[in-house]
């Protein structure tokens, strides 16, 4: 197998962000020695954590990003060995003079036991052997680089150019014109589900996944393969980790902390990790507009037990437990309409609270037996519960006055007020067992299959209403007629349902002439006894790799793939359940291409995908800030179309990044009356994930998320016309900005062995920059109805301003 070294151009004199913090300069002298730096990755130029780095009777590991810095004597040869587990070791003899400096870059190839023989051509697949074809890959590194507010992998997908959201509170998303409903997620092979009452991201806290315990990361924004679920936007699939031995991590910071310890027995059979973590986010919640005291806490624990019983058994256990309170007691909130004639001043006086309270538990225990080396069986036992509860009563009282140039209201001409309601419980229990098998029926071939029964038990007590006296969203229709709401709905709902599901799938390797070819074609097959209706869904990707000069890998995806409804999806806006209600569908067609290059002797790679999707059966549906809230008519049909575009590579030498664009659009046509964009209509956006470091400091490091999105449809008001409503919100602008500073680290900055010290691989302290432009980016709208002219107006509601976070963090 072919190994490399490369030595890249020294790094630019002047790079992004190089001037910040000069108060940090300092350097490591060394006497009759020389430096090794660089990076090492795989076959797939991803980076390599804790590849083994030998000198002597001395070892040293690579970072989370697969970079290495070394001291080695100077003016004699030294021989230094790279490993890792399941590749092939590589050696290299230096003989540098005093003081000197070399860069490098190391590609590791996996065994010659994992690769794939195709005629006279070999293909090696990366250490993540279960890549699909149509996804892109993200390492826990990364997840853990950037600032966040939601954990890391929510923010990280932000940056992609098909993934949309208009919110940095909320770990949730949306792909390709797609909502929050429409994207799988698996951890270790199960399916993951998410609270179903919550209306905003105030309330959701850290995202699912814990960065600190993730391996790696497949996410694909469609086309994807037979052996994923059931949605019709994407598939996030996570893999936790399995350590070889002690390691751990800890962070605190002024929204809160984690800890993360793992490690393995002697003779490695028994692994496991676990990880805590608790986030309260008032401080980043007080920069929003207006007078509101907010006391968010979030917190979670998480564990992954894997025991090898034999060379054929295998068992593991994946357990979650998450918890949350969500306070809320606003004051007051000034807000300027700005109308053609002329401004007016929306003061609204508040009282009441909202106390809200999300549980979740996640658990699955999975066997997997391999016989031989052809056939692998697994089986998964699984189990979600969740109850919630959404309790408020808030009144406000509202005055619409004329300001001056100064802004000062001089009169007002309406005043009025408005009380809203609820006490919602909802309680879920979803159970099931899964099969997933694999059969190689050589190097080059295999087949694998899959079916899965699961129970789903659901309560739900509904209670909601809004009064409204004078002015509010709407004039009272009937005033002479008691109390009358603006709304209600009042419903009691228990619903025990049965879902079953299989799916089987083919993919095979071969030459096709000169080019490689990787081909993989399945069915998946679902039933729901709720409403009675099987689906079939048949997928296909094929992807092209030609014997040219230039590295072009070409990808083309379709299927068809059905969204059976959740419980959401069923219950209609009156509270009622409606067992009518069929599977949504879209139809993908996907060509990508993915072009690999060097430049200043640096890998890079540019991925271009080109997308349609046929909606159709399609659920309309109210987003309420990040709640979906459907008719529960399959009355709607559309399509979806886009552009998108990713650079990825090492534009500061050792350090990934990307920059992404898109444009995209989606629409949908409700009851045959015209195209109008989907409430998740995404259009144009700007991206990008950037790593920098200080030439003369490379303890210091700078890590940057940019954003820049058109803005969304501003939605309409429940129970109204959607057509009457086609403005969009303001253009989403965002850029958040990391600063770390390595105390201790694996390269140069060791400390003294025997020391108390010497237990940590790192110490670091940053700062995190939220919203460094302080932009006040808008989330959704409210609807305000002046009682004596009839006019509607919108107000704003707007999102996070700047923040500063200091944070400290620990490895060992």
């Amino acid at each position: 197998m072919k190994k490399t070294i490369q030595q890249p151009t020294l790094p630019l004199s002047k790079r992004f962000l190089s001037t910040i913090s000069l108060s940090l300069l300092g350097g490591v002298l060394y006497a009759q020695t020389a430096q090794i730096t660089g990076k090492i990755v795989d076959e797939n130029k991803n980076p390599i954590n804790k590849a083994e780095i030998i000198i002597g009777n001395e070892s040293f590991f690579t970072d989370q990003n697969g970079n290495f810095k070394l001291s080695i004597p100077s003016n004699q040869s030294v021989i230094v060995t790279f490993n890792y587990d399941h590749y092939s070791s590589f050696s290299q003899t230096f003989t540098l003079k005093d003081k000197n400096r070399k860069e490098i870059f190391i590609q590791l190839v996996p065994d010659q036991s994992n690769a794939i023989e195709l005629s006279e051509a070999v293909v090696s697949f990366q250490n993540n052997n279960n890549k699909p074809l149509q996804s892109t890959t993200l390492s826990a590194a990364q997840m853990q680089q950037g600032p966040s507010l939601t954990g890391g992998v929510a923010d990280l997908l932000k940056t992609l150019p098909f993934v949309n959201s208009n919110t940095e509170l909320s770990s949730q998303y949306m792909v390709r014109g797609g909502n929050y409903d429409e994207n799988l997620i698996y951890i270790n092979g199960i399916e993951i589900y998410k609270p179903q009452l919550i209306r905003s991201g105030e309330q959701e806290g850290l995202g699912f996944v814990n960065p600190a315990m993730t391996e790696f990361i497949n996410f694909s924004a469609g086309g994807w393969e037979a052996k994923y679920g059931d949605k019709m936007s994407s598939v996030l699939d996570v893999t936790y980790k399995r350590p070889k031995k002690l390691e751990g991590q800890m962070e605190a910071s002024l929204m809160g902390g984690n800890l993360t310890v793992g490690g393995a027995s002697k003779n490695k059979k028994l692994s496991a990790i676990v990880g805590a973590r608790y986030q309260n986010r008032n401080l980043v919640l007080n920069t929003l507009k207006g007078d509101t005291n907010f006391n968010p806490q979030y917190y979670d624990v998480q564990t992954n037990i894997n025991y090898k019983l034999n060379e054929k058994w295998n068992v593991n256990f994946f357990g979650s437990v998450s918890r949350s309170r969500y306070e809320m007691f606003p004051i007051k909130r000034d807000t300027y309409i700005n109308t053609f004639n002329n401004p007016l001043l929306l003061s609204v006086f508040y009282n009441g609270k909202e106390d809200d309270r999300f549980g979740t538990e996640t658990g699955s225990l999975s066997f997997t037996y391999q016989p031989n080396d052809k056939v692998d069986l697994g089986l998964d036992v699984f189990a979600y519960h969740s109850k919630e509860r959404e309790y408020f009563d808030i009144q406000g009282s509202y005055f619409i006055s004329e300001v001056d140039n100064d802004g000062n209201a001089i009169s007002t001409n309406d005043v009025g007020s408005q009380i809203d309601h609820a006490r919602n419980n909802f309680d879920a229990l979803v159970a099931g067992i899964q099969h997933r098998g694999k059969y190689k029926i050589n190097k080059n071939n295999d087949i694998e299959w899959g079916a899965k029964f699961q129970q789903e038990d659901i309560r739900d007590l509904l209670g909601e209403w809004q009064a409204i006296d004078s002015t509010g969203y709407v004039v009272n229709p009937n005033p002479n007629n008691g109390l009358n709401l603006r709304y209600y709905v009042n419903s009691q709902n228990n619903l025990k349902s049965n879902r079953i599901s299989g799916y089987a799938q083919y993919t095979s390797k071969f030459m096709w002439n000169d080019a490689k070819v990787l081909f993989n074609a399945g069915v998946r097959t679902s039933y729901w006894d709720f409403n009675d209706e099987i689906t079939v869904s048949p997928r296909a990707q094929i992807a092209v790799k030609p014997d040219w000069k230039s590295d072009m890998l070409f990808r083309f995806s379709t299927g068809l793939y059905y969204q059976p409804p959740f419980y959401r999806e069923v219950r209609r806006l009156d509270g009622s359940l409606n067992n009518k209600v069929k599977s949504q569908q879209s139809i993908h067609f996907i060509l990508g291409n993915d072009y690999e290059f060097k430049w200043m002797d640096r890998p890079f790679k540019l991925t271009t995908e080109l997308y349609y999707k046929i909606l159709n059966d399609l659920n309309p549906y109210y987003v309420d800030n990040v709640r979906i809230r459907y008719t529960a008519d399959n009355n709607s049909k559309g399509y979806a179309y886009g552009l998108d575009m990713r650079l990825f590579g090492q534009f500061v030498p050792g350090v990934d990044s990307w920059f992404s664009a898109s444009y995209a659009r989606a629409y949908q046509n409700i009851d045959n009356k015209g195209d109008i964009p989907l409430p998740t209509d995404p259009r144009f956006k700007l991206s990008a994930f950037f790593q920098d470091y200080m030439e003369f400091l490379p303890s210091f490091k700078v890590n940057v998320n940019l954003i820049y999105a058109s803005g969304l449809p501003n939605g309409a008001p429940q129970f109204s016309d959607p057509y009457q409503y086609q403005t969009t919100l303001r253009d989403y602008k965002r850029v958040d900005i990391g600063f770390v500073k390595e105390i201790i680290n694996q390269k140069d900055l060791k400390p003294s062995a025997g020391t108390f010290w010497s237990n940590f691989k790192e110490i670091s302290i940053g700062v995190d920059v939220f919203n460094v432009f302080d932009i006040k980016n808008q989330i959704s709208n409210s609807w305000i109805r002046d009682v004596n002219s009839s006019t509607v107006y919108t107000m704003p509601n707007y999102l996070t301003g700047r923040f500063l976070n200091g944070k400290i963090n620990f490895k060992f």
